[in-house]
């Protein structure tokens, strides 16, 4: 499948699915999506669910751009927003370009955790508030399709207590560097 802008003109549990195996650079480290989660505007645990607000705004402007937000004060989460009030939180990468990079941002050499979470990826790029808004198709940022299909596990999301049994979590069948197992 094509990765342009159109791509993400469509839901973000479709997005989501198909956002495995894609990859995404961040000034040129990052590596393989391997984990994903959906998210959109009639879902009671999205940042959109209760309208528009100076944190959200991301979500509510044009499909293909970031939207970063801290998460409990402390990390960064990196979300590609799709329809309106719709978004994908990206959870895992596999680290592939930059490694040196991403282990002096973490300051470990494991590459079980470097990539592994939304807020242990988002230190290993670089990624922070500054780039919420931005569009996913011109630098800082990269994406490229993904070269085959890929299987893909679908389970529930991770630390939400509303819509627990929506099965919009979506990994790479087979990885060890996702962050929960299915």
């Amino acid at each position: 499948m094509e990765l342009d802008v159109s791509f993400f003109d469509r839901p973000s549990r479709e997005v989501a699915a198909d956002l495995i195996g894609a990859t995404l650079l961040f000034c040129g480290v990052g590596g393989m999506v391997l984990e994903t989660e959906a998210y959109h505007d009639q879902d009671p645990v999205s940042h959109s669910y209760r309208g528009r607000t100076p944190r959200n705004g991301a979500m509510f402007g044009p499909f293909g751009h970031a939207y970063v937000y801290r998460s409990y004060g402390i990390h960064w989460c990196l979300n590609f927003v799709c329809l309106p009030g719709s978004a994908v939180l990206i959870r895992a990468l596999q680290p592939d370009l930059g490694i040196e990079e991403m282990r002096q941002r973490r300051g470990l050499t494991a590459p079980r955790i470097l990539c592994s979470g939304p807020g242990r990826l988002c230190q290993a790029l670089g990624i922070s508030g500054e780039d919420d808004g931005k569009s996913l198709f011109a630098p800082p940022f990269e994406l490229r399709p993904r070269r085959q299909g890929h299987p893909v596990l679908v389970g529930p999301r991770i630390g939400i207590t509303k819509g627990v049994d929506d099965p919009l979590r979506f990994g790479l069948q087979g990885s060890r560097l996702l962050s929960k197992r299915f």
